[in-house]
C-alpha cells in the first residue's frame, strides 16, 4: 500500500511539473516574442495630414499607440484628452515622445476627418488612417481587438459602433512592446509609466 501512495505521488508531482512547464511557456511566449523585435507590423497608411507614414515613425524615440475611432462616444475622446495632458507634463516640447491615434474605422475615418478631429483635442497626437483593407492589416497585425456593431440589429447595413481594445500602448526607441496603459488609469500611474518609458529610450 505504501508504494502505491509513493507511486501515486510520482505521478502528480510529474504532471503538476509538466503543467507548470506549458503555463510558463504560454503565458511567457508573447512576451518574448515581443522583446525579440518590434511590436507589430510593417504598415503604409495615411497620416491626418494626408502625408505616408509607415512603421518608421515608431522608432528612434518611444512612442504612446491608441487605437480607436472619431464616433466613438467616451472611452476615445476620454483617451485622447487624458493622453495629451500626460504628454504635456512629461515631454512638453514633444522632443521625447511621439504619440498616434489609430483609426479602426477607416470606412469612416479618413485622414481628413481624423485632422478635424484630433486637432481639436491635441497639437501633439498624430491621427491614422487610409484604406480601409490596410488599415484593419495594421490593427490586427498590432494584436488590437476591433468589431463592428450595428446599431439597430434588424438593420446591419445601418450605422454602426466599434468594439475595440481600450488600452494605450506605449513603445520603445527601437518599436518594442514596453508596456500598456489601461482606460481611465490613475493618472500619476499612467505619468510614471510614461516618465519610465522615456528614459529607457
Amino acid at each position: 500500500m505504501k508504494r502505491v501512495r509513493i507511486a501515486v505521488w510520482v505521478v502528480v508531482l510529474i504532471l503538476a511539473a509538466v503543467l507548470g512547464w506549458l503555463t510558463l511557456g504560454i503565458t511567457k511566449g508573447p512576451d518574448t516574442t515581443a522583446a525579440q523585435g518590434p511590436f507589430g507590423v510593417p504598415f503604409a497608411l495615411v497620416s491626418q495630414s494626408g502625408q505616408p507614414i509607415t512603421e518608421t515613425a515608431f522608432r528612434g524615440k518611444p512612442a504612446v499607440v491608441f487605437f480607436g475611432y472619431t464616433h466613438c462616444p467616451d472611452v476615445c475622446p476620454t483617451t485622447l484628452f487624458e493622453m495629451n495632458d500626460w504628454l504635456q507634463k512629461v515631454d512638453p516640447d514633444g522632443s521625447k515622445l511621439g504619440a498616434y491615434f489609430v483609426t479602426v474605422d477607416p470606412e469612416r475615418d479618413t485622414p481628413q476627418i481624423m485632422n478635424e478631429y484630433v486637432s481639436n483635442v491635441s497639437k501633439r497626437i498624430t491621427g491614422i488612417s487610409g484604406p480601409p483593407d490596410k488599415v484593419m492589416d495594421m490593427v490586427k497585425g498590432f494584436r488590437v481587438y476591433a468589431k463592428k456593431v450595428p446599431v439597430d440589429e434588424k438593420n446591419p447595413t445601418g450605422d454602426y459602433t466599434m468594439d475595440h481594445t481600450a488600452l494605450v500602448f506605449l513603445l520603445d526607441g527601437s518599436g518594442r512592446f514596453a508596456g500598456s496603459i489601461a482606460y481611465q488609469e490613475d493618472p500619476d500611474t499612467a505619468v510614471k509609466k510614461l516618465e519610465n518609458l522615456i528614459k529607457k529610450g
